[in-house]
């Protein structure tokens, strides 16, 4: 029957831990832009014209 109050103090601790780091993560703006990570994929990124090394040095 001692094992079961350990059990229960250790699951509420470990519930009321993850609560808290959520209410500092959300307070902090962590949660504020779930939009833009979703549609980021959809544009296109911008050319970039990096010259490629070819090994030759007479370019």
């Amino acid at each position: 029957m001692d094992i079961l109050y350990l059990m229960i103090l250790c699951s509420v601790s470990l519930a009321v831990v993850f609560l808290v780091v959520f209410i500092v993560n959300a307070r902090k703006g962590q949660f504020e832009d779930d939009e833009s990570p979703a549609v980021r994929i959809l544009f296109e990124d911008e050319i970039k014209d990096d010259k490629k090394d070819s090994g030759d040095k007479n370019d």
